[in-house]
């Protein structure tokens, strides 16, 4: 029965989708990260929302584990290339909070439009300020949302409902998504020159870090006001200050900020700022969301492999999984085929999908033929690794999808090129399910690929049987299978023996040196 910490609190309902789904769950929240390092050893998921911290010192412990899920959108607390090294799938749930995010987005342009926190505060205190508090109205004015994806999006429809203007930067939106969602797709300097109020939507990436910055606030029409319910990281907190005191900025509304929580910070102390402590997705409705979503996610992929919302690792629909599972043994063993016999360096992956391959989701195909690939070369190399991996040693990978071929229904065709030279092998699945070896070098040769097998090329010519066959028997080595290929009489041939024990180093060098013998090779699958 897999196991799952919930070391974060969530809906008591997760713990029962858990259970429900043959899935045990322990609720450990608030552990101190020793003690957290000290179990985790134990589980094969961990469930978590944003206050524990997944470092690599965490995941040197995490033995068991297979995947990590994040109750809510944002990762920072998670190291994502520390867990795809280990393996280990991270996924979050992007959707579950969308609405209250963006809800949030909309309130505080409102309260920015009319200074509501101010007016009240001033009330409160006794004062009876009207003429201070002159707010703006929203109809006709432009909104600059920088991300445009499901929050953004949401936030732009909420926006054009209240007659404002929408101008979207976003390098991922398309010109026919702009379109259909009612908003113009414009660069960031154009948003920044037209728009009346600022709202951030983007991850926190290298390239999103401080995309307001002194010099594109500079750029931003005078008296902007800015709203922020997405990353602190976002803003240069100084340099909105100084916007904000020269009169640049007119307002800013921030959920989030560069290091929270957000006990002491330059923001504070400004009259025309509004800060709500990352309440974005504070709304009963989004917490019970995310916390269901993730653990049905988790219980999916656990217990079916099914993949959904991963942030490391191709998504895998539930349709997808039971149709998948074949191919990814299939690919896997190619990889491993190749990985083995290949003893130099690797610089560019070829994989052709033909047939009703070509038809499936391939992405995990190819991770499971990256790993069979590279685990001769590195021990700890897995799915979720092995692409990044291939990226980091500068492995060139691509996929070819064709048509049905006129011999198999099916086709995976695995070509590697290395620094010497290049080598192409091809299987296919047998009534469906059965992966089977089809083709090496072009020579065709249907084997499975089973245990201890020896692998051997050789010129076509009359004794390699017999002095194979003689050599394993004097070393009492017994045959199970015996698969032979060959281009053409005389040409270069392959042959393919499944064994029943491993084969030894002093009795693989006698069939070495047998005659006609051009390399050969022991294989473990």
């Amino acid at each position: 029965m897999p196991k799952v910490l919930i070391s974060d609190e969530l809906s008591p309902r997760a713990v029962d989708i858990f259970r429900q789904r043959g899935i045990e769950a322990d609720v450990n929240t608030g552990l101190a990260p020793d003690a957290l390092r000290a179990i985790i050893g134990e589980y094969d998921g961990l469930a978590i929302r944003s206050a524990t911290k997944v470092t690599p010192k965490l995941l040197e412990a995490a033995d068991r584990l297979k995947v990590v899920g994040r109750a809510g959108i944002g990762v920072d607390n998670v190291d994502i290339p520390a867990a795809t090294a280990k393996g280990i799938v991270v996924m979050n749930t992007p959707f579950g909070n969308s609405i209250t995010t963006a809800e949030h987005a909309i309130a505080m342009i409102f309260a920015l439009a009319r200074q509501i926190p101010q007016a009240s505060q001033s009330t409160r205190a006794g004062k009876w300020e009207k003429s201070r508090f002159m707010g703006v109205e929203l109809t006709a004015k432009t909104l600059g949302i920088i991300g445009a994806g499901n929050i953004g999006s949401i936030v732009a429809d909420r926006a054009l409902g209240l007659c404002m203007k929408v101008v979207a930067y976003d390098p991922f939106l398309t010109a026919e998504r702009a379109a259909d969602i009612g908003i113009e797709k414009v660069d960031l300097d154009t948003l920044l020159r037209r728009a009346d109020f600022i709202s951030l939507h983007t991850p926190l990436t290298d390239q999103t870090r401080g995309i307001l910055d002194a010099s594109a606030l500079a750029k931003t029409r005078p008296g902007v006001r800015i709203v922020n319910c997405a990353r602190g990281g976002l803003i240069d907190e100084a340099a909105l200050k100084d916007a904000l005191e020269s009169g640049q900025v007119a307002g800013a509304a921030l959920d989030v900020f560069a290091e929270e929580p957000a006990r002491d910070n330059p923001l504070f102390g400004l009259d025309a700022v509004i800060c709500t402590p990352h309440l974005g997705a504070s709304t009963s409705e989004a917490q019970e969301n995310v916390a269901l979503q993730v653990a049905e996610q988790m219980s999916d992929f656990l217990t079916t492999g099914t993949i959904v919302n991963a942030l490391n690792m191709p998504a895998v629909s539930a349709e997808d999984a039971p149709r998948l599972d074949p191919y990814i043994v299939l690919g896997d063993q190619l990889g491993s085929f190749a990985g083995q016999i290949t003893e130099s360096g690797i610089s560019e992956v070829a994989i052709e999908y033909a047939g009703d391959a070509a038809e499936l989701n391939t992405k995990p195909i190819t991770s499971a033929i990256l790993a069979g690939l590279l685990r001769p070369q590195l021990d700890s190399v897995n799915t979720v690794s092995a692409p990044a991996i291939a990226r980091e040693r500068d492995i060139t990978v691509s996929e070819i999808k064709t048509e049905r071929l006129a011999d198999y229904h099916t086709l995976v065709r695995l070509t590697v090129t290395t620094e010497q030279r290049r080598r192409a092998i091809a299987g296919s699945l047998f009534g469906g399910s059965k992966p089977r070896l089809v083709a090496i070098e072009e020579i065709p040769l249907e084997a499975e690929l089973t245990g201890h097998m020896l692998y051997v090329r050789n010129e076509d010519k009359p004794g390699l049987i017999g002095g194979l066959g003689q050599a394993l028997g004097d070393a009492g080595i017994n045959i199970a299978s015996f698969h032979l290929g060959r281009h053409e009489a005389g040409a270069d041939a392959v042959a393919l023996v499944a064994i029943d024990t491993e084969l030894p180093a002093g009795l693989l060098k006698r069939v070495c040196g047998l005659p006609s013998v051009l390399a050969c090779k022991t294989l473990k699958f």
